[in-house]
């Protein structure tokens, strides 16, 4: 049932200033592949077929990645680096891709609403683009499976501590089988007191196409943005809302930390790497030990 994903990359990426003044946020690499492959293979791996890229000015660098680059293939080719250009043509097959300019940055919702006449009159995935998932099966599949099940939009959720609720969209609910909610509220970046639990939507969605109706009945809120989750509350008024707790490790790649977390993590998961990497850290932990 769900063949399309959405992943809206149009933000400017203002945190990671002045790395994404000539290049996108999401290019900027994990080791040695940048963020928003991640994320795609993600997607492939759940078996999705199409890429639907919400993009804004300055994004170039995300669809010539995805692209042939037929000079580079060739100078592989010809030097017989069957390994490298293994790699770079599997890049440009992952899933068939579309773009979509978002044309003025008003939110995650406008964003969402402008891959419409991508995505038609059926159910779609969405993937945001700070957020990596490491998890099998792929966190967005654990969310295609209660869609399947349930036939309405699946929130992905995951707990936060307490100080971070009111950094995300919060849900409350009942849980109706094993990490499956029943949604029933849902508040955007409230006080702990206004929160109704500390399950947090962690940037996976399964939307029923309705979102677009209840997008365009959505107001713009502050900044003049129209924000998803409000939409996803206007939807909730017409159709049944369900989240999945998802099982797996997050990185917010969105900040700084979470980006140095990541590398830092990812590197030690490659084989090639691991042993020489926690060498250095060993040192560096020793040097600031001596250093006080």
């Amino acid at each position: 049932m769900i063949k399309k994903a959405v992943i809206p990359v149009a933000g400017l990426g203002t945190r990671f200033l002045p790395a994404t003044k000539a290049q996108p946020k999401e290019m900027l690499p994990i080791v040695d592949k940048p963020v928003i492959q991640y994320i795609v293979e993600e997607a492939v791996r759940a078996g999705i077929k199409q890429i639907v890229f919400v993009t804004g000015k300055h994004k170039r660098a995300i669809e010539d990645h995805f692209d042939t680059n037929f000079e580079l293939e060739y100078t592989l080719e010809k030097k017989g680096k069957e390994e490298l250009l293994k790699l770079v043509r599997e890049v440009t097959n992952l899933a068939e891709i579309v773009y979509i300019r978002q044309k003025e940055p008003l939110g995650l919702g406008h964003a969402i609403l402008t891959a419409e006449p991508a995505i038609g009159n059926e159910p779609f995935a969405v993937l945001l683009g700070d957020d990596i998932m490491i998890s099998n099966p792929p966190a967005i599949k654990q969310l295609m499976n209660v869609f399947d099940k349930y036939r309405c939009t699946v929130l992905g959720v995951q707990e936060v501590s307490e100080k971070d609720v009111s950094k995300y969209g919060i849900i409350g609910g009942k849980e109706i089988e094993t990490s499956v909610f029943k949604v029933d509220t849902l508040v955007e970046k409230p006080s702990l007191e206004e929160a109704p639990s500390n399950l947090a939507i962690t940037g996976r969605y399964i939307l029923t196409p309705a979102i677009f109706d209840a997008l365009k009945k959505t107001p713009p809120g502050k900044g003049g943005e129209i924000q998803l989750t409000d939409g996803i509350e206007r939807l909730g008024m017409k159709e049944a809302l369900y989240a999945k707790v998802m099982e797996g490790e997050r990185y917010d790649t969105g900040s700084k930390l979470g980006f140095l977390i990541a590398t830092v993590d990812f590197a030690l998961r490659r084989k090639d790497l691991r042993e020489p990497f926690l060498e250095f850290l060993r040192e560096k932990i020793k040097e600031e030990k001596d250093n006080g």
